[in-house]
C-alpha cells in the first residue's frame, strides 16, 4: 500500500461510515408513532443497512425482504471454481439479524410503490415504509449477445451470482476433456467486481495447470483492459507461460482485448466476437453486460443506462423520494461496484436515514473500499481507496489507499492472503452478525 499502511487502512475502514460520519451523533428514540424502514435485498448492502439502523435506534421497525434463505457471497467465489474452497464456506444466514429484532421476510419483491410508500411482495402482501432502502445487486442485459438469454445461461453459466451456477460451472470445469478449451467472456463496464474476470482467469489457469495442463483459456474482452491487469498478467507470466507482448499467443492463456463476444450458438458451444472470430469451447463462461437489479427497474428507479441515480450524501434516489439505493445498483462513481463499497455505502445510508427520520440533517459522510484478489492460495493482491463528499459528489481522497506493489514480495503477498480471509470474516460479521 502506498502512503497508507494496511493497519491504518483497516482502522479507517472500521470507522468510516460510523464514527467519522456520526461525530456528535447519538442513538435516539423517535417519539410518536413507530417509524418503519423496509430494506429490499439481503446482500451486503441491505444486511448492513438493516443492522446499523436497528443498532442506531432500536425503536425503528426494520424489515428486510430477501428472496433466498441462504446467501452466498460473490466475493471469493472464484476460489470455489478453482477448488480451493467449497461453496458452503461462503454461506451466510440471517439469524444474526433476527436476533437483533429485525423482521426478516423471505419473498420476491414485485415492485415498490413510491406514492403509497409500500413494498409489494409476490403473493399479494405489502409492507408500508417511511423510508425504503433498496440493495438489489445486478441484473443482466440479455439482449446484448445474440443467442444468449436467461434460459441458455442455466447451462452456459455466468456464475456472477454465487450459488447454484457456481456449482454448475465448477462441475463443467472438472469434467472438461483433457486439452479442452475454456472460453470466458468478461462484460463491458460498468459491472459488479471489476477485478473479478482477471481473478477468474488466474484461478482457472491454476486449476488447469494442476488437473488439465494442456487445456486452453481464451478470454474475449470487449474492453482494452481490466482492474489490476498488470498484476494478474504478471502472475500469468510467472506461472502459465503468458507473453504480454503476444497476449493472443500459444500459452495456456490467450487474451483478446477489445474483441468481446457478440453472439453465441448454444447448439455448438460457439462464440462469435466483434472482430468476426468464431471459436468453439468445451466450457463457455459468458458474463453478460449488467444493470441494476430487477426491482429497481420495475419500481422506476433507473436511468436510461439501467442504473439508479442517487444523492451521494444520503443515497436517496434522485427519481423517487424516501427511497435509498446502495450497492451495485447505485450510480456512485468513482466508487466501484464491490462488496466493501456496498458495506460502506450502507453505513452512510443508515446514519442518514436515522437522522432524516428524526428530522435532523445528515452529517458529512466519508466512504471506503478495498478489494482483495487471489493469485493462488498463498498470494493475494489488493486495491484500496478512501472517499469524501465534496460539492455534491463522491470524490477520491488524494493520497489515500493504494495498490499492492507490482514488485513481487512473497512474504507481503502471503500477508495479503491472510488479510483477505480475515476481511471476509469481518465484513460478514459486520453485515449479518
Amino acid at each position: 500500500m502506498s502512503k497508507f499502511s494496511r493497519r491504518d487502512f483497516i482502522k479507517a475502514g472500521s470507522a468510516i461510515g460510523a464514527t467519522s460520519f456520526a461525530a456528535g451523533f447519538t442513538p435516539f428514540a423517535i417519539g410518536g408513532a413507530t417509524k418503519k424502514v423496509v430494506v429490499v435485498g439481503g446482500g451486503v448492502g441491505g444486511a448492513t443497512a438493516a443492522k446499523y439502523i436497528k443498532t442506531l435506534d432500536p425503536s425503528i421497525d426494520v424489515t428486510i425482504i430477501e428472496a433466498n434463505k441462504d446467501y452466498y457471497t460473490c466475493f471469493f467465489s472464484n476460489e470455489v471454481l478453482s477448488g480451493e474452497r467449497n461453496l458452503d464456506s461462503l454461506h451466510v444466514g440471517y439469524s444474526g439479524l433476527t436476533k437483533r429484532d429485525i423482521n426478516v421476510v423471505y419473498g420476491w419483491v414485485d415492485r415498490i410503490d413510491p406514492k403509497k410508500q409500500v413494498v409489494k411482495v409476490k403473493g399479494g402482501k405489502s409492507y408500508p415504509y417511511d423510508r425504503c432502502i433498496v440493495s438489489p445487486g445486478v441484473d443482466f442485459k440479455w439482449d446484448t449477445i445474440d443467442g444468449l438469454d436467461e434460459n441458455v445461461a442455466e447451462t452456459t453459466t455466468h456464475a456472477w451470482k454465487a450459488g447454484p451456477q457456481t456449482t454448475t460451472l465448477m462441475k463443467q470445469l472438472q469434467s472438461m476433456k483433457k486439452g479442452g478449451t475454456f472460453i470466458i467472456a468478461p462484460p463491458p463496464n460498468p459491472f459488479r467486481c471489476p477485478p473479478g474476470p482477471g481473478e477468474r482467469i488466474t484461478q482457472m489457469a491454476n486449476y488447469f495447470k494442476k488437473h488439465n495442463p494442456t487445456a486452453k483459456i481464451i478470454a474475449f474482452d470487449p474492453k482494452k483492459g481490466f482492474s489490476k491487469k498488470p498484476w494478474f498478467q504478471n502472475a500469468w507470466e510467472r506461472f502459465h507461460g503468458f507473453d504480454k507482448k503476444n497476449p493472443t499467443g500459444n500459452g495456456m492463456i490467450s487474451y483478446h482485448a477489445k474483441d468481446g463476444v457478440v453472439a453465441f450458438d448454444a447448439s455448438t458451444n460457439t462464440v462469435t466476437t466483434a472482430s468476426g472470430n468464431k471459436v468453439k469451447g468445451d466450457v463457455v463462461n459468458i458474463i453478460p453486460a449488467q444493470k441494476a437489479g430487477k426491482v429497481a427497474s420495475a419500481s422506476g428507479l433507473t436511468n436510461d443506462k439501467g442504473w439508479c441515480p442517487i444523492e451521494g450524501k444520503t443515497f436517496e434516489s434522485l427519481v423517487h423520494k424516501n427511497i435509498h439505493i446502495v450497492g451495485d445498483s447505485s450510480v456512485s462513481s468513482p466508487m466501484p461496484k464491490s462488496g466493501y463499497a456496498a458495506n460502506s455505502q450502507a453505513k452512510v445510508c443508515a446514519f442518514a436515514v436515522v437522522a432524516l427520520l428524526k428530522g435532523d440533517k445528515p452529517g458529512h459522510p466519508t466512504y471506503v473500499n478495498t478489494c482483495y484478489s487471489f493469485i493462488n492460495p498463498h498470494e493475494a493482491i489488493s486495491v484500496a481507496m478512501v472517499y469524501d463528499y465534496k460539492d455534491g459528489k463522491i470524490v477520491k481522497v488524494k493520497g489515500s489507499g493504494g495498490l499492492t506493489p507490482k514488485k513481487v514480495d512473497l512474504k507481503q503477498r502471503a500477508r495479503e492472503a491472510e488479510y483477505a480471509h480475515s476481511w471476509w470474516n469481518n465484513i460478514v460479521n459486520d453485515g449479518w452478525g
